[in-house]
């Protein structure tokens, strides 16, 4: 998954991207190598999946955990861990309270209360362009591993945030995975088996 004052003064920065690769080089960033994680205000994970063929409903996560293990010299030998708990689905459904997020976290679909973790770890990055990859790396969800492919572009990178002084640098990805693959197949038909997942994360300097 705004409009602030970090928003409008990034707008007046322009980043300098060193992501795509000459021949016989690696791809460098502006930032130093290190440890990142994902800023919490600025990381959204959105889920949509095609609801009786009229509409494409949308959910999303609220609690969401990214640790970037970055190489700014060899961006190719970086690695991704996400951690997201699927009870912290939010369907943004017009009752209060949410029933229906708590019919979703439920056993019928996420059945949160046994599989308390959804995780991502990469195994390989490939750029693919100046500023697009392709991250490979095992899925977790529903009790099931399988492998995923996200594609993933990279927004920008600021050596000194002007509002935190720090490095940062954003992405966004997004991959489609089959619901039926990793277990949940109840209401297949008037539900897709389809899921469209839409990433969209800042990262900053892990303390």
């Amino acid at each position: 998954m705004f409009i602030n004052k970090t928003t409008i003064a990034a707008a007046f920065v322009v980043p300098c991207i060193f992501w795509g690769a000459s021949a016989g080089k690696a791809a460098k960033l502006d930032v130093p190598t290190g440890a990142y994680v994902s800023d919490a205000a600025h990381t959204n994970l959105l889920w949509s999946i095609k609801h009786f063929g009229l509409s494409n409903y949308y959910g999303r996560f609220d609690k969401i955990e990214a640790k970037l293990d970055l190489d700014a010299n060899d961006v190719e030998k970086s690695v991704l861990h996400v951690r997201i708990d699927p009870k912290s689905v939010d369907t943004n459904y017009p009752k209060t309270p949410n029933e229906f997020n708590d019919e979703i976290a439920g056993e019928m679909f996420f059945d949160a209360d046994k599989y308390k973790n959804i995780t991502f770890d990469s195994t390989s990055i490939e750029l693919t362009g100046e500023k697009t990859g392709k991250v490979t790396g095992n899925l977790t969800f529903h009790g099931v591993t399988k492998p995923v492919v996200l594609d993933v572009t990279l927004n920008g990178t600021l050596a000194s945030h002007p509002m935190t002084k720090k490095p940062a640098l954003g992405f966004s990805a997004k991959t489609v995975i089959k619901r039926s693959e990793f277990g949940v197949n109840e209401l297949e038909g008037p539900l897709s088996d389809d899921v469209n997942l839409t990433i969209e994360a800042e990262f900053k300097p892990a303390e």
